[in-house]
């Protein structure tokens, strides 16, 4: 038994009611950020008393914690055991950005508390530090490879290049997100990433699975 906001009992399964928390509070740090949500606010959505949250997170930074690695579970099931080599990475990252046009609550959230992990002490900071690195080094790698198959020229520097297709995916992210009938991400990003790399990116030859990309 659970006791619920206003003293009523119900019974829910506890995988069922962790799952709830997740989602309401997913949706709330989405809406007001980390900073400007209150443990009280989301366990008032879900129904719960403050002590009923904390009965399956710890703290408030622990629900964020559980958040983002819900995210992250997510994107790491779609994409398998295996990633596009070479230029088929950077087709697959544009295909990203035009699934994440139908996940608004998502590209939202991602934006929101990156935005606010740069300042002092914000409990995301590593994750979103750690993920950056992340998504660099595979764009990177993804570079390199595209090099020595003879798919991109010597005269492109994988790491700088790397940095701003990164830096192109969340600036349009930002503009979709402000006028979203403002810009076609994917149309976007696979024009800078041609002109960045100087050769058109391979058609997509199947179902590219969402990438760990923003």
């Amino acid at each position: 038994m659970t006791r619920e906001a206003g003293g009523t009992r119900v019974r829910r399964p506890p995988a069922e009611r962790r799952a709830e928390i997740l989602r309401i509070a997913m949706e709330t740090f989405a809406d007001r950020g980390y900073q400007s949500a209150s443990l009280a606010e989301i366990a008032d959505r879900v129904g719960l008393t403050q002590a009923g949250v904390l009965h399956y997170f710890s703290s408030k930074a622990g629900l964020l914690t559980g958040v983002l690695d819900l995210r992250d579970s997510t994107d790491i099931e779609e994409l398998g055991n295996e990633r596009p080599q070479g230029l088929a990475f950077l087709r697959h990252l544009v295909e990203t950005t035009r699934r994440n046009a139908e996940r608004e609550g998502i590209v939202r959230l991602y934006t929101v508390l990156a935005a606010e992990s740069v300042t002092a002490e914000h409990p995301a900071q590593d994750y979103f530090r750690d993920r950056y690195q992340g998504l660099l080094t595979l764009v990177v790698e993804a570079l390199d490879e595209a090099q020595a198959q003879g798919e991109v020229g010597p005269d492109v520097d994988p790491g700088t290049t790397a940095r701003v297709i990164v830096a192109i995916m969340d600036g349009l992210q930002l503009q979709w997100l402000l006028e979203p009938g403002s810009v076609d991400m994917a149309k976007a990003t696979e024009a800078a990433i041609v002109r960045l790399i100087g050769r058109d990116l391979p058609p997509t030859t199947r179902p590219f699975p969402l990438s760990p990309a923003p």
